[in-house]
């Protein structure tokens, strides 16, 4: 018999084995998809926007609508590589799209975001490796095109739907369609009280070419009818309320497609009741949530009460039956008794509700009552409270029992729980602490303990020694855990780009002459007075420059300007043109200069201060000059320094959602040794620019310009003559200068340790 024997845990080996190498492909298949382009782009007709999102493998997605104006779409096993975080451009009825991405690996999910200018209809389906989101704001939307099938394809296709059943779990109406094979589908809402999903290329068998009619559950379902249209397409079509919303995901063997009064719940489609998206948070203290399984078709479950629950004082009103705000779900019904035997109508109501109800020995009396068209667990909540009663619910079963009763069993379990936590062992911890300071970590911590429990710090190691019974310890450790993260690290990087540009353009004009009649040169006036005549010019100040008048000499004693304007010329700087004229014997001469200078330049000037720090601390790096400055003071000459220095203050702040705020406080000071004290001291030029924000991670932002332009022209002339048209430019010299500077200042801020700090 011995040699006979199968040794299970051997096989149980190698079957685990072969299944997780088989499995392997599968994970890896799904691990690997990744969003890698998105685009906005108007659609095929008026009134039509499509946006299209291209992974690296066909997505598998779920979609749903919040309020009017955003539509969620939720593709699983798939990460964020390449795309835009963001479009921001507005294209007929999109507003803008944000993708992101929640959780790592296997269980990563890329979301979509699309809000909307205004209502519209929309379809989403895959084809290929792209997601097309398809949007209407006017006309009825019409499905996607598909490729017409052969006969041969429609014959070879895999895909067949086995069943179509409804379901209602709670606030959930859940139609689920079983299909064996891949199949491609998109769900389009083609009325107010209509919606359609389409299966491409399925087989449907005849039987299950049919309509329900489940109006009678009383929910927002209310006509289910499937049917297959020639081109091998099978089409579910949903008659529903008005104020319905739905989802479809794909399950193993196959979809669900859910339909909820009003929004989708908070709980399941990671939505918060202000449309805004549900923050990823970490249960802490309390039991863990189940995992809900897309597989999985049994009802949900309505909230369990545990005989130690402290959650008692809630009462065990609706919320027992799975109602949530006050809103009952149960079947409707009509019931009219008079005088009738409590017992009895609690059977009644567990028949129609399909519970077990279990009274107690001391629940006893006769109720009247007469209701039309109300929900079962209404009724069941509206009689217990009329005969004092209350109930419990454990799982399947209802227990009824009278207020006192369930009140007192209530404390008695309170004092049994607090006794048990009296006589409870107590456990020493150590529990290290890696990023923050064990000293601040030791208040939070104290709040959790027990009256018998305390906290120690260990100052050298950075140990926290917590002693108290385990279930507190282990509370204590999970928020020691959860606070202890790195703080997030940001790299602050600024760009100061200073460009300034000047164009000077100087004309000018020196002209002079002399002229001599007398018996010396032999030319006399002939009169008795006057008998010499003597004419020359007077505008000369003994250092004008001469160069230019004389081929022979640089410089020319008493030129004799008439007119002496001259430009600013000189080595390096203008360029002048000297003239002389003179008669033979020397009695008549002219000298004649022009002269001119233009200047223009162009100067740019890039600081990138950098500094890195952690959150909410103040950074500062500086680099500058020391300049002298001489005081003269009764106590004799002492020597001061002024600094000039380009210098970045920050103090960062790392949001939630993984943005930077920042007080930022920028200044870049230099010395200007064209703008000098009279002891020759240089002045000193001040830019600075200080103020808060809020920046984007890895986004730049510009805090600030400033721009400046100085013109100016300038005429120097003889008075009267200067302004003669024409013959004036003989007596005029004419200065024009153009100075223009601008300054921009930008900032980028990175997350340097983004993932490790925010858990994303």
């Amino acid at each position: 018999m011995s040699s006979r024997k199968l040794n299970i845990p051997w096989v149980a080996a190698v079957v685990f084995g072969v299944v997780s190498t088989l499995a392997m492909p599968v994970f890896a298949e799904a691990a690997a998809r990744s969003a890698t382009a998105m685009r906005v782009e108007p659609g095929d007709g008026p009134g039509m926007t499509q946006v299209v999102v291209e992974f690296t493998a066909p997505p598998v997605f779920t979609a749903r609508k919040v309020g009017d104006r955003r539509l969620i779409v939720d593709v699983s096993s798939s990460i964020v590589d390449g795309a835009p975080p963001a479009l921001v451009d507005a294209v007929g009825s999109v507003g803008g799209v944000m993708l992101q991405q929640f959780g790592e690996g296997e269980a990563a999910t890329a979301r979509i975001i699309v809000n909307l200018r205004e209502a519209a209809e929309y379809s989403v389906v895959a084809v290929g490796k792209q997601l097309l989101i398809r949007l209407s704001s006017g006309a009825e939307l019409s499905p996607v095109q598909q490729p017409q099938p052969t006969d041969e394809q429609s014959e070879a296709a895999t895909a067949t739907v086995t069943d179509v059943g409804f379901s209602k779990h709670g606030d959930e109406e859940r139609i689920s369609i079983d299909v064996g094979g891949g199949v491609e589908f998109h769900s389009t809402r083609v009325g107010p009280s209509r919606s359609r999903l389409e299966l491409a290329a399925t087989r449907l068998p005849r039987e299950l070419e049919r309509s329900l009619d489940v109006s009678a559950y009383g929910g927002v379902v209310n006509l289910v009818s499937s049917f297959r249209r020639e081109d091998g397409t099978v089409v579910l079509e949903v008659d529903h309320e008005q104020n319905a919303d739905s989802r479809v995901q794909r399950r193993v063997d196959g979809l669900s497609w859910s339909f909820f009064a009003g929004a989708v719940p908070a709980s399941i489609s990671g939505i918060a009741a202000d449309g805004k998206v549900a923050r990823k948070t970490q249960s802490i203290f309390g039991a863990p949530l189940p995992k809900v399984d897309d597989v999985q078709t049994a009802p949900i479950a309505a909230t369990e009460v545990s005989e130690l629950s402290a959650d008692h004082a809630a009462g065990f009103a609706p919320a027992m039956l799975g109602q949530t705000a006050g809103r009952y779900s149960g079947r409707r019904i009509d019931l009219d008794f008079k005088d009738a035997d409590i017992h009895n109508v609690l059977r009644l109501l567990a028949d129609t509700g399909r519970v077990n109800i279990v009274a107690a020995d001391n629940v006893s009396g006769a109720v009247t009552l007469r209701m039309r068209n109300v929900p079962w667990d209404q009724a069941l909540d509206v009689v217990l409270r009329a005969k004092s009663l209350g109930m419990e619910r454990r799982g399947n079963i209802i227990r009824v029992a009278p207020q006192a009763d369930l009140e007192k069993e209530r404390e008695m379990a309170i004092a049994r729980q607090q006794q048990e936590l009296k006589l409870a062992p107590l456990e020493t911890r150590l529990i290290p602490v890696s990023y923050a300071q064990a000293s601040e970590l030791q208040s939070r911590a104290a709040e959790l303990l027990s009256s018998r429990g305390s906290v120690a710090v260990d100052e050298r190691t950075n140990v926290l020694i917590v002693r108290d019974v385990s279930g507190n310890l282990d509370q204590i450790e999970e928020l020691t855990r959860s606070l202890d993260t790195q703080t997030p690290q940001v790299l602050i990087e600024a760009r100061i780009v200073e460009a300034t540009s000047r164009y000077l353009r100087d004309v000018g004009i020196q002209w002079g002459g002399d002229a001599s009649f007398s018996a010396a040169t032999g030319n006399p006036t002939g009169l008795a007075f006057p008998n010499s005549v003597g004419i020359a010019g007077a505008a000369t100040d003994g250092q004008a420059p001469t160069q230019g008048l004389s081929p022979f000499s640089q410089t020319v004693q008493n030129p004799n300007f008439a007119v002496n304007l001259p430009a600013a010329i000189g080595t390096g700087a203008g360029g002048g043109l000297g003239l002389t004229f003179g008669s033979v014997d020397g009695n008549f001469n002219l000298a004649l200069r022009l002269s001119a200078a233009e200047t223009s330049g162009m100067l740019r000037i890039l600081s990138s201060p950098r500094v890195l720090t952690l959150d909410n601390t103040e950074a500062r790096i500086s680099q500058g000059t020391l300049i002298p400055f001489s005081q003269v003071s009764a106590q004799g000459v002492q020597t001061t320094f002024q600094e000039a220095k380009l210098q970045l203050l920050v103090e960062p702040h790392v949001t939630a959602d993984g943005s930077v705020s920042m007080h930022v406080k920028i200044n870049r000071d230099e010395p200007d040794f064209n703008q000098t004290s009279p002891r020759g001291d240089p002045t000193i030029l001040k830019r600075e620019a200080e103020t808060e924000l809020l920046v984007m991670d890895g986004h730049t932002a510009v805090i600030g310009g400033i721009f400046t332009r100085n013109t100016g022209k300038n005429v120097d002339q003889v008075p009267f003559f200067g302004d003669i048209p024409l013959l004036g430019l003989l007596f005029q010299k004419r200065t024009a200068s153009d100075t223009r500077g601008e300054l921009v200042i930008f900032l980028t801020p990175r997350i340097v340790n983004r993932a490790r700090a925010l858990g994303r």
